[in-house]
């Protein structure tokens, strides 16, 4: 089960939905991204005490520069996409904020059939509909 792309991709939610509520109850009352600099200054520490105890050191001499930049680029993206999450955090409940930030999943089956050349399906075209309006109805508080 640990080599399943499914056994990963549901602790991967898992630590997602405890991120939402632990970062909600950690940036009350702090710059959102001040706490957005402490979380990725964890992660960081924790990412490459990961990376040392799994690889080698010398892989790192074995990167490419295209993988160093999209790699950079995919950084990027994720320092924006946190800063905008914990304002997002501040601003609004972790119930709302989530499903919300949860259209990520519908971003990535259009940039992956723009970019990747992924195949869109009916199936993946109807789940991505079915996110949508779930991300809108848990999102919506009348």
């Amino acid at each position: 089960m640990s080599n399943s792309w499914i056994f990963w991709s549901l602790l991967s939610a898992v630590f997602a939905g405890a991120t939402a509520v632990l970062a909600k109850v950690g940036v009350a009352g702090v710059d959102s991204n001040l706490a957005t600099a402490i979380r990725t200054t964890v992660i960081l520490c924790f990412a490459w005490a990961i990376a040392f105890v799994t690889a080698r050191p010398a892989a790192l001499a074995t990167l490419t520069g295209r993988t160093w930049l999209f790699l950079a680029l995919s950084g990027i993206a994720t320092g924006l996409s946190w800063l905008c999450y914990f304002r997002a955090l501040q601003l609004g409940q972790a119930s709302q904020v989530a499903p919300v930030d949860k259209l990520s999943v519908v971003f990535v089956l259009l940039f992956a059939a723009l970019f990747l050349h992924e195949t869109l399906t009916v199936r993946t075209g109807i789940g991505g509909l079915l996110i949508v309006a779930g991300a809108l109805v848990l999102a919506w508080k009348a």
